[in-house]
């Protein structure tokens, strides 16, 4: 899989989720009144169908370069392809990740919100997928980032994500934010974190659970 972009990848760490895990104990969270879909303009479905040509991809090439693609990087790129680099005018600073750098970008050039309506083409951002800073305690803010696809008509959004070792399709559904699969098999909200030896009851692993806000930057 090849993507032709303009400008240079800079490699930042993105601070991203790398696997799925078995559900633990977690503390149930408040659902939200979330979510309802809104038509795509042109520009959202163009985003959209960016992402997912690329949906299965293991590794990426940019000017037959093959780079290290996290889960902000694989996002980088799908915009960088539609003419805007979301890694620049936004915040910075010696804490900064890639899905720091993009939610920055977000704040200063898009709309940062948690719906109720989702457009395709919307970013969604999550907290503590993994011990970004390395203390040991689930303190991480920003650290997995993902492209909508679409909103389901139980509210269930579908989002693209650099997870694992490929780009994949994940779920989450912030009505009924703790539960991974009804009764009838339907998977509502996917493991976004992995389990770790040291993590308390408290701790959560879905991708409900572990939402931090969506964000609006192409219209």
């Amino acid at each position: 899989m090849r993507i032709a972009v303009t400008l240079l990848i800079v490699l930042i760490a993105g601070g991203c989720s790398t696997g799925t895990v078995n559900r633990g104990s977690a503390s149930a969270k408040r659902p939200l009144a979330c979510c309802r879909s809104a038509a795509a303009t042109p520009a959202q479905q163009a985003v959209v169908q960016t992402a997912v040509q690329l949906v299965g991809a293991r590794t990426i090439e940019v000017r037959g370069r093959r780079i290290s693609a996290d889960c902000a990087g694989v996002t980088r790129e799908i915009f960088l392809r539609h003419g805007i680099d979301v890694y620049t005018g936004g915040e910075t600073g010696p804490d900064a990740n890639g899905v720091r750098l993009i939610h920055g970008h977000v704040k200063h050039h898009g709309r940062l919100h948690r719906g109720p309506v989702v457009h395709p083409g919307d970013l969604v951002f999550f907290d503590g997928t993994w011990d970004y800073n390395g203390d040991g305690v689930v303190n991480d803010v920003l650290t997995h980032v993902g492209i909508v696809e679409t909103v389901d008509s139980d509210g269930t959004v579908v989002f693209i994500s650099r997870v694992a070792a490929a780009v994949q399709r994940y779920r989450m559904n912030l009505r009924m934010p703790s539960i991974h699969r009804t009764s009838d098999g339907r998977i509502l909200n996917d493991h976004l974190r992995r389990k770790r030896w040291n993590d308390s009851e408290e701790t959560a692993y879905l991708t409900g659970e572990l939402f931090a806000g969506f964000g609006s930057l192409v219209q």
